[in-house]
C-alpha cells in the first residue's frame, strides 16, 4: 500500500488512533477524551486528545500536537517511516463508517467503554476489511467461511470489522487499526468428536492462516473430520485441558513468543498427547506471519520435535 502523505495523516482521528493501538479513554468530557499517557507509565489521566481540533497535550511531558507529532513519539521513528507503517496498516479503513451525531448523547453510564455488537453480515464485502485480509493473507473465500462483517458501536462511534464469533456468542473484532472484543468473552470449538485429533490456535487468523494454508486439502477432505479450538485468549489453555486431555492427540499452534513459548512447553511435559507445531514457523511470529512472508511451503510435522525441510 502507498505512503500516507504528512496532511492525510493529520487528518485521521486521533481518538481512533488510539484505539487501534489499544488505548482507551479513561473519561470524556464533552470534546476532551482523557487517557492515562501511551508514552509514558502513569496511573492517573493526564494526556488529552480534544477530538474537535484533532489534537493532544500530555500535561506531564508538557508536550502536544497532531497525530503525526504522537507518532513519531509513540513509535520513535522518523516522519516518513511513521507514513509508511500508516499506509502499509491501512489505517484509514476506520472511515469506512461514518460517525454517529456528536450531538447524541452517550451509552448509558453501565455500557461506556463496552463494545455494542449494532449487526452482522454473513459475507465481509466493505473494501477496507478485504484489503486487511490480502494483506494478511488469507483469502477473502475462507474468511467468509468463519467470520462475519460486524459493526459495533463504542462510546458514540459506529466501526464495521471482521468478526470471529466464539462458542459463547461474543465476538473477536479485527481491522487494519483495531483488535477486540465483545463480552463474553470466550474460546471457539469447531467439531466435537473426541476420537479424532484436535489443532489449537492462540488467535483466529492463525486459525485462518491453517486454512489457507491447507485449502486444497480440504477441497478434498473437508475440515468437518478435523476438530479446532480456537483460544481467543491463551489463558483459556488452562481452563480446556481437562477437555482437550480426552482427545488422542493435540497438536498445538501458538505463537513463538515468551508467553506462547512457555504455555507449549508446560503442556508438552504434562502428556506426550500435545504436539508443537511451532517448529513449522519458528523464525516468526505466529503462523500468520509465516503465510505473510510466503513460507508456507511445509504442511505439517509428522512427530513432535521433528523439524521438516523446505
Amino acid at each position: 500500500m502507498e505512503k500516507l502523505s504528512c496532511i492525510e495523516a493529520k487528518k485521521m482521528d486521533l481518538v481512533d488512533y488510539l484505539f487501534s493501538l489499544g488505548h482507551q479513554p479513561v473519561k470524556i468530557r464533552g470534546n476532551d477524551y482523557w487517557y492515562c499517557s501511551p508514552l509514558r507509565n502513569e496511573k492517573t489521566a493526564s494526556f488529552k486528545v480534544n477530538r474537535n481540533l484533532n489534537v493532544w497535550y500530555d500535561h506531564s511531558l508538557q508536550k502536544g500536537g497532531n497525530l503525526v507529532d504522537f507518532g513519531i513519539l509513540f513509535h520513535r521513528c522518523s516522519i516518513s517511516e511513521l507514513l509508511q507503517k500508516l499506509g502499509q496498516q491501512n489505517i484509514l479503513s476506520f472511515q469506512n463508517s461514518k460517525p454517529l451525531d456528536h450531538s447524541a448523547s452517550l451509552p448509558s453510564a453501565g455500557e461506556k467503554g463496552k463494545i455494542i455488537v449494532m449487526d452482522t453480515r454473513q459475507d465481509i464485502k466493505f473494501s477496507g476489511l478485504k484489503g486487511y485480509l490480502e494483506y494478511r493473507r488469507i483469502p477473502v473465500e475462507i474468511a467468509n467461511r468463519f467470520c462475519k462483517e460486524v459493526d459495533f458501536l463504542l462510546y458514540d462511534r459506529k466501526y464495521t470489522v471482521i468478526g470471529f464469533q466464539n462458542s459463547a456468542g461474543g465476538f473477536e473484532l479485527r481491522s487494519a487499526n483495531f483488535k477486540g472484543s465483545s463480552s463474553p468473552k470466550d474460546v471457539t470449538e469447531l467439531g466435537q468428536d473426541l476420537s479424532k485429533e484436535i489443532i489449537v490456535f492462540e488467535g483466529f487468523m492463525d486459525f485462518l492462516s491453517y486454512q489457507a494454508i491447507h485449502h486444497a486439502k480440504f477441497i478434498l477432505q473437508p475440515q468437518q473430520q478435523i476438530n479446532f479450538l480456537i483460544l481467543n485468549s491463551i489463558g483459556f489453555l488452562e481452563k480446556m485441558k481437562p477437555k482437550l486431555e480426552r482427545y488422542p492427540s493435540i497438536r498445538l499452534y501458538l505463537d513463538c513468543d515468551k508467553k506462547g513459548r512457555e504455555v507449549t512447553t508446560d503442556a508438552l511435559a504434562l502428556s506426550d498427547k500435545y504436539r508443537d507445531e511451532s517448529l513449522v514457523y519458528e523464525n516468526y511470529k505466529d503462523l500468520n506471519e509465516y503465510l505473510m512472508k510466503g513460507q508456507h511451503e511445509i504442511i505439517q510435522s509428522q512427530s513432535r520435535g521433528k523439524k521438516l525441510s523446505r
